[in-house]
């Protein structure tokens, strides 16, 4: 197996999009929005384009990475940081480790570039093996003002966040609206929304992410 990690490009644009899909159709709720999103983001004012990846084996695209920037609000300063999401590997090659290697390689160029520090959200044993912990490890927030387990901050150097404290902002793109989305998705091949039980199960999960 012959692994390369790259740039995305123009070129890969579509099979970029098409793996999205196939990567979470069906598999938080009925259909999946994160192509789209990919699609949009690439426009958006806070796409961090040297920081879009794509994942290839033995030539062929298996998966990407994109990032935005993000901050940290204080009372009286924000302060840049960067995010990753969506991050997705083909169906075909889960539990392989491809996942791992890219976001590993991202968060090295990250480093080299000079970043912060990476804020996202999702479940923590995910990402606690990359250096990730929860918010509240580091004073950070959601607007709310609540910590949650879901928050997730990695430091790209000693003390990067050092007397800093406040709540994450994310980007915006990430808000879409399901019109839009079911616009985009009729120039894909037609796929059936499906109720599953495991989508109770992240709902459930998702539920308990509250610290």
């Amino acid at each position: 197996m012959n692994i390369n990690i790259r740039k995305e490009n123009q070129e890969d644009y579509r099979i970029v999009e098409e793996i999205a899909r196939d990567a979470f159709w069906n598999l938080y709720f009925p259909g999946c929005h994160e192509h789209y999103v990919v699609h949009k983001m690439r426009t958006h004012k806070d796409f961090i384009k040297e920081l879009s990846f794509v994942i290839e084996i033995d030539g062929n695209i298996a998966g990407a990475i994109f990032y935005t920037h993000s901050k940290i609000i204080s009372s009286n300063k924000e302060f840049k940081t960067i995010s990753f999401g969506p991050v997705f590997i083909d169906p075909k090659y889960h539990r392989q480790g491809i996942g791992k290697k890219l976001i590993n390689h991202s968060i090295n160029v990250a480093k080299e570039l000079g970043y912060l520090a990476i804020l996202t959200l999702g479940y923590p044993y995910h990402y606690e093996c990359y250096g990730f912990l929860g918010g509240k490890n580091y004073n950070i927030s959601m607007p709310d003002k609540k910590f949650y387990k879901g928050l997730l901050v990695l430091p790209l150097y000693k003390d990067a966040l050092k007397n800093i404290s406040g709540y994450a902002l994310f980007s915006d793109v990430f808000e879409v609206l399901q019109s839009d989305v079911d616009e985009f998705d009729k120039s894909f091949p037609l796929k059936e929304k499906k109720y599953k039980e495991s989508q109770k199960e992240f709902e459930t999960a998702s539920s308990m992410l509250d610290d």
